[in-house]
């Protein structure tokens, strides 16, 4: 049985968050330098999420690789001045600028790399001596597998963490749509899974701790889960209803008005299924109606913009300026539960209570 204390602190390496949570990477722009400072001065780990960051620069159009390297800089310096605390970034393997956004976010000496939406089975080489984690993000125990093997034989590198995706999340998904409501991939039973294949790696001098991650919404489910074993958890969806994320409050307002039955899975065009909140938007997308673009971004390796109805960059884009009848907003499957909006601090105070209120009455489970 494994018992929790009532205060309890993530490690990674030589980084101690005094909160065992972890804020989503989330794009296009939704967690930038405000959110990401934010979480990090309350005692967790603040991430920045990268794709099409430079979305506000002036050449945005005309040269997408500066402006997005130059505008990584940019809230990574920002959020360094706002914040002692610590720092990553989400970093999306499918990404055409992957190199690019890995070598900026070293360069600017980030703490942490998340990576998914792909393996990542290159990243220790683009990072080589930097002392910067690397922590991917994976959806099943092969994935995990996979990496650590290419890793350790390729680099002599072990992950500084794993992030364990299930398949209640918001944004793209790593599963399947016939996977989605299977209960063989429910996060509850992916955990113990990759926590097996993780302690046969772990040595004495470098642990692996495993991050449970997609649907976790309440100080009770972080207690939940790090009693069955995960280190930490990584929360997007509640971050969203607060006052420092870097969304419009019309992408927010999109949070507040949602029902259970709006939340919704689409066909992303990057060829992975996604879950949204359902608007005027996705449901013209979904009568067949088709909005014309040539791609000028480039921006996903397995986007085939020939045969999308929408470009998805600029969709999200739209949706973080608050233009949601020209996109729409990616979020979990509790997205329905959000019914204010928070400061960051106000919201961490929320799920610590709730986790030492679990701590304090819940019975331990067999582990």
């Amino acid at each position: 049985m494994r018992q929790l204390p009532l205060e309890k602190e993530l490690r990674i390496g030589n980084l101690t968050a005094k909160i065992p949570i972890i804020q989503g990477g989330m794009g296009v722009g939704i967690s930038l330098s405000g959110l990401a400072s934010a979480v990090a001065n309350a005692g967790g780990i603040g991430v920045i999420a990268t794709p099409a960051i430079g979305m506000n620069e002036p050449d945005f159009l005309r040269n997408y690789r500066a402006a997005n390297i130059r505008a990584l800089k940019k809230e990574l310096r920002k959020a360094r001045e706002s914040t002692e605390g610590i720092l990553g970034v989400n970093i999306m393997v499918a990404l055409s600028n992957y190199a690019d956004m890995v070598k900026t976010a070293v360069e600017e000496g980030v703490d942490l790399i998340f990576s998914g939406a792909g393996l990542p089975l290159n990243l220790p080489h683009l990072v080589g001596n930097a002392k910067t984690k690397l922590a991917p993000i994976v959806s099943s125990v092969r994935s995990a597998r996979v990496i650590i093997n290419r890793w350790k034989n390729k680099y002599s590198r072990l992950p500084d963490a794993i992030v364990v995706e299930g398949p209640l999340a918001g944004g793209h998904l790593g599963f399947k749509d016939e996977e989605l409501e299977d209960d063989h991939f429910k996060l509850e039973n992916l955990l113990p899974a990759v926590l097996a294949e993780i302690k046969k790696e772990e040595t004495a001098e470098h642990k692996i701790p495993v991050i449970a991650a997609g649907g976790i919404y309440t100080g009770q489910d972080i207690y939940r889960f790090l009693q069955l074993g995960a280190d930490g958890v990584q929360m997007g969806t509640r971050f969203v209803a607060t006052v420092e994320c870097d969304a419009s409050e019309e992408f927010k307002a999109a949070y507040l008005k949602a029902q259970a039955e709006d939340i919704v899975i689409i066909k992303s065009p990057v060829g992975l299924p996604g879950r949204a909140i359902r608007n005027n938007f996705l449901e013209r997308v979904s009568a067949g109606e088709a909005t014309p673009f040539n791609c000028v971004y480039h921006c996903i390796k397995t986007c085939d913009f020939r045969k999308s109805p929408y470009c998805i960059a600029q969709a999200l884009i739209n949706a973080q300026k608050g233009r949601l009848n020209k996109g729409f907003a990616f979020a979990g499957k509790n997205a329905h539960r959000v019914d204010r909006i928070l400061p960051v601090k106000e919201l961490m105070a929320t799920l610590m209570r709730e986790f030492t209120e679990a701590a304090q009455t819940a019975e331990p489970v067999l582990v």
